[in-house]
């Protein structure tokens, strides 16, 4: 994965980019990669997403959307979505995850005006994307038993573990509609923090938003605050959430959908990190799953979520449970 990909310098020419100097960005568990481009004072950022792993489109519209409702999202510089290739705006490297690691006494208000990002897109009319229905939320809890469960080597009920997510998820189905944008993948390593003022509370950049669906309000809160990649304390998790609630009228409902799909985006991206490994050879994920385990274990707690949380006692043994990560080989 070194190597220029084919077609790189003849987009750059076509862009107006030609000479430009290119320097790779480690990618993470996607086929897209990542190079910054610097030509002269100018600089941005490439994305390559080719057919037909990717397909750039989806990001190129919601940046669409995003961009024209408020929100900040990358501009566009040039694109040729047909060979995979986007040119768009470099917002820097203050990651708020890795600006987070140096500068932990910033996280209140970082995480805050992350909050009130979600506040401010939860205000827009839903987005032209496709709903998060039912067969997409079983689409992705099964993930956990294609993968997870026989990276470990057990058996479980995979008919009794769907049956088990439509009881608990029908409720907030009616709750969804007529819903809001759902950027899915909503968390600190997908938040850059832009100057000026991004560290207390404005100009945040988003990313990774290529995904998007209207659904429930409270997932990309879930999204950010039980991030799989990033401890965030109990405390700060029901800080942020009161703050949330303190600007929109969410409903008496809200915090036990918040357990429902806290569960369930959990139990996924177990399964997800559990697929990395197995298929594409990316094991670092494994260490990571012990802290998704963990939020998957309050969010279980919750009466809402008793169908479920009766299915893993029956299927799941305490023994992987509390070793999540470490029972895959």
């Amino acid at each position: 994965m070194n190597a220029l990909p084919d077609g790189l310098g003849r987009f750059l020419d076509s862009a107006g980019w030609s000479g430009a100097v290119i320097d790779p960005i480690p990618g993470d568990a996607s086929f897209r990669r990542y190079f910054r481009i610097r030509h002269g004072a100018r600089h941005a950022m490439l994305m390559h997403a080719p057919p037909p792993h990717e397909d750039p489109q989806p990001f190129l519209d919601v940046a669409a959307w995003l961009t024209d409702n408020g929100l900040r999202a990358p501009a566009i510089h040039a694109a040729d979505p047909q060979q995979g290739w986007v040119l768009l705006e470099d917002f820097g490297d203050d990651r708020m995850r890795d600006w987070l690691d140096l500068h932990p006494q910033g996280e209140g208000a970082a995480y805050g005006a992350a909050i009130d990002a979600l506040v401010a897109l939860h205000a827009c009319p839903p987005g032209p994307f496709p709903a998060y229905d039912m067969a997409t939320y079983q689409r992705e809890a099964a993930l956990l038993v294609e993968w997870y469960c026989p990276a470990v080597g057990i058996e479980v009920d995979v008919p009794g573990y769907a049956g088990a997510w439509e009881q608990v998820l029908s409720p907030l189905l009616a709750r969804q509609s007529p819903g809001v944008t759902v950027l899915r993948d909503y968390h600190a390593e997908n938040i850059m923090l832009l100057e000026p003022g991004a560290r207390g509370g404005g100009g945040q950049g988003l990313i990774d938003f290529q995904d998007a669906l209207v659904g429930h309000p409270a997932y990309d809160l879930v999204s950010l605050l039980q991030d799989a990649r990033r401890d965030v304390s109990p405390e700060l998790e029901q800080s942020m959430l009161d703050r949330y609630l303190s600007q929109v009228d969410a409903g008496d409902k809200f915090m036990a959908d918040y357990a429902r799909l806290g569960a369930h985006r959990n139990a996924k991206i177990v399964g997800i990190f559990a697929r990395l490994h197995k298929r594409d050879g990316k094991p670092r994920y494994l260490s990571m799953i012990p802290r998704v385990w963990a939020a998957m274990e309050r969010d279980l707690a919750h009466p809402a979520l008793g169908p479920v949380a009766a299915w893993f006692d029956r299927n799941i043994p305490r023994r992987l449970r509390d070793k999540f990560g470490g029972a895959i080989a």
